[in-house]
């Protein structure tokens, strides 16, 4: 046993550590924010003389699914298809891109209702499914519930040119669709999610592609073995990026931000879709993610000064406090989206929830995703296990 004298001084120490890391996540998060601000102030290319095919796989009819597909079929570009992408024939959304299809006759869309179940996951099932219509050599993947602007398709398409980039992805915004409980859960994407990419970013990595948008070209999709090869894994989006890293390409993170929609209107709902999230991203970077802590920025630093109560600590947790409110602001400036003020007042009761949500991502690895379970430790490409 420690002598008695020690354990003071130990958790004097704790504590410290706690505020100081958390004050310094909170402040490198802000920079980065600032950073990426006054770079995005230059120009950005756009693509227009490829032909593109764009990949939604769909399930069920979401809330805003109709606005969200609409968007889609009024982009700037001069010559995409669309393919929608169904298993199960009385599925709502075929109502949808039906409607879409009588709305926008001149716009290629094909809807391909297919059971064929190709593994364990079922959304590369269906893109699995969706790549046999698939006309041309660029494609853009894109989940149902993403909302995009006109220019979206020529944006986030313009570094394909440039053979040694394997894929393009993007960043998103929440889209509240369910009252408070999706304003939380904007929260976690906006306030958490996407400062923690930013700040990665800044410091150089690109170790990232998220199913908000993956634009790639068809020889890189084949060269990893297509979607077959990532027909059993969790985190698909994740380790399609990871095979084109690994063939030498290089990842571009657009600066396009999509926006997805945040449908949960209870707790349960929401816990159960973060700790989805959170056991998925544990499942790629187990180290990283076992560190994430120090991200949530207000109990990190309340647990600190309760553990190490002083003046030296509670100057590193104003400080942390300080940086995290401003980062409310530029991120929303930075997404180019309304910042209700309202909301900044559920940044602590939004940190201390991501907290449990960590601590439960951690006791167990099963995901829970349409009514299937997959366990995240054995769902990679096995070419990674």
């Amino acid at each position: 046993m420690l002598p008695h004298a020690i354990v003071p001084t130990l958790l004097a120490w704790l504590g410290t550590a706690l505020c100081l890391c958390a004050c310094g996540y909170a402040c490198a998060s802000l920079w980065a924010g600032l950073r990426h601000r006054r770079r995005i102030a230059q120009p950005e290319s756009r693509f227009h003389g490829r032909p593109i095919s764009v990949l939604k796989p769909l399930h069920g009819g979401e809330p805003g699914l109709y606005d969200d597909l609409r968007g889609f079929c009024l982009q700037d570009h001069a010559d995409y298809e669309l393919l929608f992408g169904v298993r199960d024939a009385n599925d709502p959304a075929i109502a949808v891109v039906r409607r879409l299809q009588a709305e926008f006759p001149q716009r290629a869309m094909t809807l391909v209702v297919d059971p064929t179940v190709h593994g364990a996951n079922l959304k590369v099932s269906n893109l699995i499914n969706l790549m046999a219509h698939a006309r041309h050599d660029w494609l853009v993947l894109a989940d149902s519930d993403i909302s995009v602007t006109a220019d979206y398709l020529s944006r986030v398409t313009a570094p394909l040119a440039n053979a040694e980039v394997g894929i393009v992805t993007c960043l998103y915004h929440g889209v509240p669709r369910g009252g408070f409980w999706s304003r939380l859960g904007c929260l976690f994407i906006d306030d958490w999610f996407a400062p923690s990419v930013r700040l990665a970013h800044a410091f150089g990595s690109t170790r990232f592609a998220f199913g908000s948008t993956i634009a790639l070209r068809r020889d890189t999709l084949a060269a990893i073995g297509g979607f077959e090869s990532l027909r059993d894994t969790l985190a698909d989006d994740f380790w399609l990026g990871e095979s084109s890293r690994r063939l030498g390409r290089r990842t571009v993170l657009s600066e396009v931000v999509v926006g997805t929609g945040v449908n949960e209107g209870r707790l349960r709902e929401l816990w159960t879709h973060e700790l989805r999230w959170l056991r998925t991203i544990r499942s790629v970077s187990p180290a990283g993610f076992a560190m994430s802590f120090v991200c949530f920025t207000w109990p990190v630093l309340a647990i600190g000064l309760w553990i190490a109560p002083g003046w030296p600590n509670a100057v590193f947790a104003a400080a942390g406090i300080g940086a995290r409110l401003l980062r409310y602001f530029v991120t929303r400036i930075d997404m180019r989206r309304p910042f209700p003020r309202r909301d900044i007042l559920l940044t602590p009761f939004r940190d201390a929830l991501l907290l449990l949500e960590w601590a439960g991502a951690l006791i167990r690895w099963q995901v829970h995703w349409r009514g299937q379970v997959l366990h995240a430790r054995k769902h990679a490409p096995s070419r990674y296990s």
